[in-house]
């Protein structure tokens, strides 16, 4: 892997595609290889749902940006071309999601990512 920059992947770029109003300009993040497991209520450690691609990983965001919710990014870290950050959401009707994520970049890119996130049931 090789390793990313701070001006080529910086927390104020990853601030305004999660705190966007749609999911194209966090999907620009996204390198078209890359992965994306998701570890919920739903999908338990021993089977994640995995995710390959920007195809398969922009509908999923293209679905969560659909929906009647905030998004805000609470911390990111950036250390070399490993990342880790927070997300809150917020649903119209009061329902509260928190998600933390790993991420390794490439050339300013997600590669890979590990998000673990939870809600309000």
């Amino acid at each position: 892997m090789g390793t990313a920059s701070r001006s080529a992947f910086d927390t104020e770029t990853l601030r305004r595609g999660v705190e966007g109003q749609s999911a194209a300009p966090l999907l620009s993040l996204y390198a078209d290889d890359a992965e994306l497991r998701v570890i919920d209520h739903n999908a338990q450690p021993s089977s994640p749902r995995v995710l390959r691609g920007r195809d398969e990983i922009g509908a999923l965001l293209e679905d969560v940006y659909s929906r009647d919710m905030s998004h805000k990014l609470e911390e990111c870290i950036i250390q070399g071309d490993r990342a880790a950050f927070s997300e809150s959401c917020l649903y119209a009707d009061g329902v509260r999601v928190l998600a933390e994520s790993m991420i390794t970049l490439r050339d300013g890119k997600i590669v890979e990512q590990t998000m673990i996130q939870a809600w309000d049931e």
